[in-house]
């Protein structure tokens, strides 16, 4: 799994940062994209990266400020004429419905596929084998969602080395015991795969927040998180103004990841007043809280769990 980071800034674009989009490539895990938000151009990032809109499988909306949903509509619009026709789910406050099919009716849009629609609330939003997906409450003035993305522990590896060395040749009899099956081999034996699978590999979990003011909802959504991705509008003297805002310093992120113990933070949503320099300012007032910081410039690209 990887982060793409499509877009970085906060409120309007600048010369160094388009706003808020961020892709969770999973072609791997599952073969699809998921996005969290889609401010405007989003659609233009895309085609300088490596995503493929006809991969997209869900989107979810955090708030619907329009720096997180006016590039919604033209990213829609494209994924059709790129190829895409399977179902895509998008996940989002009360309004995010409204808001798409008003855009594509009026403008006489025509999808090849279909879009499925959840307004959540908090809780468990999405389920399946590999993924659970909670949302739970921010702080922001109008509605605004943290996701918390856990990848189910994945079976441990067959242990082929420990088969050889029990006389058991390699071949079919392998996927069996693989799959945790008893099976009787051709000497008579009876031996139980589930004596040669290693320990089950842990997941990864994936934080990914709204804009949001300090708030205690955001612990147990961070919490023992592999990646927390937190919105890191202003400095971190400026907390009182961030407050007003309902948005957050670099200082509050980082205290928020140190609280709850996770492995990497990365800081997004940064103000237009914040050039490259001085978002590397950022990145250093940071990690005097929380020493594993990273700040997203646009297209950049995180490993999860690297």
């Amino acid at each position: 799994m990887e982060l793409v980071f499509l877009g970085t800034g906060a409120g309007v674009p600048s010369r160094g940062r388009n706003v808020t989009s961020i892709a969770l490539s999973m072609l791997n895990e599952r073969n699809a994209i998921w996005l969290f938000d889609c401010g405007e151009a989003t659609q233009h990032q895309v085609l300088r990266s490596h995503i493929k809109l006809s991969k997209l499988e869900k989107i979810f909306i955090t708030h619907m400020h329009g720096d997180h949903i006016f590039g919604l509509p033209g990213l829609l619009s494209s994924r059709s004429f790129q190829g895409g026709d399977s179902d895509l789910t998008i996940y989002g406050p009360a309004g995010i419905a409204e808001y798409v099919e008003t855009s594509l009716r009026l403008s006489g849009t025509r999808l090849t596929y279909k879009i499925n629609f959840e307004e959540i609330e908090p809780g468990v939003i999405f389920e399946d084998e590999m993924f659970l997906v909670t949302a739970d409450d921010l702080d922001h003035g109008v509605r605004s969602f943290g996701y918390r993305i856990v990848e189910k522990d994945k079976q441990g590896a067959l242990n082929a080395e420990k088969l050889k060395a029990d006389g058991v040749e390699a071949g079919p009899v392998f996927q069996k015991l693989k799959n945790g099956e008893i099976v009787t081999l051709a000497d008579g034996r009876v031996i139980d795969g589930k004596n040669y699978i290693g320990e089950p590999q842990k997941g990864k979990i994936i934080s990914i927040f709204g804009d949001t003011r300090e708030t205690v909802s955001e612990l147990e959504l961070a919490m023992n998180a592999d990646i927390l991705v937190h919105e890191a509008t202003f400095e971190g003297d400026k907390a009182k103004m961030a407050g007003e805002y309902m948005h957050s310093t670099t200082l509050q992120a980082a205290t928020l990841a140190k609280a709850a113990n996770v492995k990497k933070l990365i800081l997004t949503h940064i103000s237009s007043r914040y050039d490259r320099d001085a978002s590397k300012e950022l990145l250093i007032e940071a990690k005097t809280v929380f020493e594993n910081t990273e700040i997203a410039y646009d297209l950049a690209v995180f490993q999860v769990g690297e």
